[in-house]
């Protein structure tokens, strides 16, 4: 195991701690401006890999949710992304900082689960949601899921765990998955 390995192993229990001294809105309510994902170099490769195997298009319209400090929009862009919103209660400070833009929406698990991105009337080709789908507490995850139907057809989790585990009820249909370095990704389309 390399050195950088056991940083990132290091960074996750101290992330897993914090969830686990403050919760997760606490967390991010306290450390968001300041939050960096420790698996970014990873995701870097991920991301790499999956707009090739699943034949993304630089322009495709992308939501970039849950969008911590700007990984998946920096890897995106550097790709040749140029349509990208992100959106995150948490660190917009950190998202603006990194990417120069702004955040497009500072909005939580739960106002999606209640309709906020339907009622803004913003389409996307696809949403990404890196390392936090599997943050979405179980009652809402079937809302959220839902809601996010109708702003896209295409959805991608990349998370560090099999969670969350979506089900085709909610209108997404798991068309392929792949794991590298313990992070998984999966591609779902909407049923419609």
């Amino acid at each position: 195991m390399s050195n950088e390995d056991d940083d990132n192993e290091d960074e996750d229990f101290a992330i897993r701690h914090a969830y686990e001294k403050y919760g997760v809105n606490g967390y991010y309510s306290q450390y968001g401006s300041d939050y960096r994902n420790p698996h970014e170099a990873r995701l870097i490769i991920i991301v790499r890999q999956l707009v090739e195997k699943w034949n993304l298009k630089p322009t495709e319209r992308i939501l970039d949710l849950a969008c911590g400090s700007g990984e998946i929009t920096l890897i995106l862009r550097q790709l040749g992304f140029q349509y990208i919103n992100g959106i995150d209660p948490y660190t917009s400070e950190a998202y603006e900082k990194r990417t120069g833009n702004s955040i497009h929406a500072k909005w939580t698990f739960e106002q999606i689960a209640d309709g906020c991105l339907e009622s803004e009337g913003e389409i996307y080709d696809i949403i990404i949601c890196s390392f936090a789908a599997h943050l979405i507490q179980p009652s809402y995850l079937p809302l959220v899921m839902i809601q996010l139907r109708f702003v896209a057809k295409k959805l991608i989790i990349l998370t560090p765990h099999k969670r969350p585990q979506i089900s085709p009820e909610w209108g997404w249909i798991l068309k392929d998955e792949f794991v590298h370095e313990r992070i998984r990704a999966r591609l779902y389309t909407c049923d419609e």
